[in-house]
């Protein structure tokens, strides 16, 4: 550490444990047939690094001009992105003021219709001279999601895949048939999040790329949190990215792919040409081009309602105005696993050096109040040992995690249900979100019960306050954060579970300041009090309280969730180890 899967339709945040069994075992199978494909040797990896003088740069002098009218003392800046359209138009306003560099570092690029706006006007600053370094995971790059690929062939853009996976693309079993000597590398992965313009300003938090993580998913769309960084904690994060560029892990596409691959792999939709998704820059649609809006999703109560269309014409034309937008300075670090964690060896995690491991270290300092959100919450015994100790000393604990029917890995959810009992007991509070939101989609605070609050919620951001309509859209819990005595406030990619802290690396900002920690905790607490169960023992049952108000009733076995999901965690607890949920 260093300062400075039952899955939803067609978007696996996460690797779910039965979900990689099944596959494992049939890849198995497949393996008896064929042999194992290696991946390439003697790659040639030219180094190169983040811009050296970002204060030379317009956003560089932006920041720098920002900080004298504030006249902060502290060199670093912070806005949350609470809602997808801040989340949005953030991206856009960055690509957009780049003069030099872009760094995109993501576990996830999905090709659908959000992130061909996105990967658009990529294409759009290469070509007026800004170089364009993508940093990809390998794991979901399989079938239609591979075509993102298709940005490594286009001048002033390199791509490499993190931690690649040898064999096929045409599937999960075809990726794990070239994986099956390395069933334990096949399980590490890059989980950072990072956007980073000129070296000056950069964006990290849970959200992956793609339209369930920006509202536009017509079944089902992660609720997730991002922060807005300028200033001294950017180079930081460059420096990381930087270091995760130059791994040895790190493979250009070219090395693995080929644009003749890439042209075997797409599948587009009978009759449709150059759809959203094909990432084809000679179908691509131009910055000018209207987006048709998504199709109205029926509504549980029999009415309509229209999901906020982020790639309109005129939501993309309107990205957000740095120049005015708010900003808090503050004290702040950055906490980030090696890029070895990922490799082969295990000394980071062997000699206690993670980011969840640091985070248990800021968990000590703890004097009243611990709030955290986490999808994906299996403590494991290290945290059960702090939470313990935090107890004794009165520190209260509230946790928000998902519930089952909201949660896209249900394995997950059976590990955290080994711990449910055990934390109750020891008096930490737990939330589990709602699946069947009748509020917004569109971030964390502003999803709630019919009736709750008007206008777009607590997260109404820069595109307009919206009407924050209901829709029977399934909503997932996908934000991470840690909040402690109203101070300090630690935001980015990691999950509370032995996955982040055993094999997945991830990044996350440390930032001290009580008006961003409360901004933050104003917007989990609005989830709490409206689209929330309170999980609490009744004479040694557990039972499901619905906040006071709310149309939705008290439950006691695992709300909304079907027979066939409960039955399913049930068979998946006994067998499934914490450290693969």
């Amino acid at each position: 550490m260093m300062l400075h899967p039952v899955l939803l339709p067609k978007r696996p945040a996460r690797w779910d444990f039965a979900r990689l069994l099944s596959l494992w075992l049939a890849a198995l199978l497949a393996a008896l047939l064929t042999g194992c494909a290696s991946l390439p040797a003697n790659v040639q990896r030219p180094v190169s690094t983040a811009l050296s003088a970002p204060d030379g740069s317009a956003l560089g002098r932006l920041v720098e001009a920002r900080r004298g009218e504030s006249r902060a003392r502290s060199d670093s800046a912070f806005r949350l992105l609470e809602n997808v359209e801040q989340a949005f138009t953030a991206r856009l306003a960055l690509i957009d003021g780049a003069e030099r560099t872009l760094d995109l570092q993501y576990y996830a690029i999905h090709a659908d219709a959000s992130t061909e706006q996105l990967l658009q006007r990529l294409r759009d600053a290469a070509a007026r001279g800004v170089r364009v370094r993508l940093l990809l995971d390998d794991l979901n790059t399989v079938g239609r999601d591979a075509q993102v690929l298709r940005l490594a062939f286009e001048p002033n853009i390199e791509v490499r895949l993190f931690n690649p996976l040898a064999g096929a693309r045409g599937s999960l079993i075809g990726r794990l048939l070239g994986s099956l000597q390395d069933i334990n590398r096949l399980q590490k992965r890059m989980h950072n999040k990072l956007f980073i313009a000129d070296n000056a300003l950069g964006i990290t938090g849970g959200r992956n790329l793609g339209d369930a993580y920006f509202g536009q998913d017509t079944t089902s769309n992660f609720v997730d949190l991002d922060v807005l960084a300028g200033g001294r904690i950017v180079r930081d994060m460059s420096a990381s990215f930087d270091r995760y560029w130059n791994n040895e892990l790190a493979y250009p596409v070219s090395a693995i792919l080929s644009p003749d691959d890439l042209d075997a792999l797409r599948q587009p939709p009978a009759g449709a040409a150059g759809a959203p998704g094909s990432l084809d820059a000679a179908n691509a649609p131009s910055a000018a081009a209207p987006t048709p809006t998504l199709a109205p999703v029926s509504l549980a109560t029999g009415g309509t309602a229209v999901l906020p269309d982020i790639t309109s014409t005129a939501a993309v034309s309107a990205a957000m105005d740095l120049k005015r937008v708010s900003l808090t300075w503050a004290p702040s670090s950055l906490l980030v696993d090696k890029p070895g964690k990922v490799g082969p060896d295990d000394d980071e995690v062997d000699a206690g050096d993670t980011l969840i491991d640091g985070l248990l270290g800021l968990m000590a300092q703890a004097q009243r109040d611990m709030l955290i959100v986490s999808p994906y919450f299996v403590p494991g015994k290290p945290m059960m040992a702090r939470f313990a100790e935090l107890r004794a000393r009165g520190v209260r604990i509230r946790v928000l995690t998902n519930s089952l029917a909201s949660n896209d890995a249900p394995a997950a959810h059976a590990g955290y249900a080994r711990y449910r009992r055990a934390l109750l007991q020891m008096g930490v509070e737990l939330h589990e979100m709602r699946s069947d939101l009748e509020g917004s989609v569109r971030g964390l605070g502003s999803a709630g019960f019919s009736g709750s609050r008007s206008g777009g919620g607590v997260g109404s951001g820069a595109s307009g306050g919206g009407s924050g309509v209901g829709s029977s859209v399934r909503a997932s819990l996908h934000s991470k954060a840690v909040l402690l005595d109203n101070r300090l406030a630690v935001i980015g990619s990691m999950n509370l579970d032995l996955r982040s802290q055993l094999q997945n690396s991830e990044v996350a900002l440390v930032i001290r300041s009580a008006a961003l920690t409360r901004e933050a905790a104003r917007l989990i607490e609005g989830t709490l009090a409206t689209g929330a169960y309170r999980v609490e023992l009744l004479d040694g049952q557990l039972v499901w309280r619905a906040p006071p108000g709310a149309s939705f009733a008290d439950a006691t076995s695992e709300p909304d969730a079907s027979t066939r999901l409960k039955l399913l965690v049930n068979l998946i607890g006994p067998f499934a180890p914490d450290e693969m949920l």
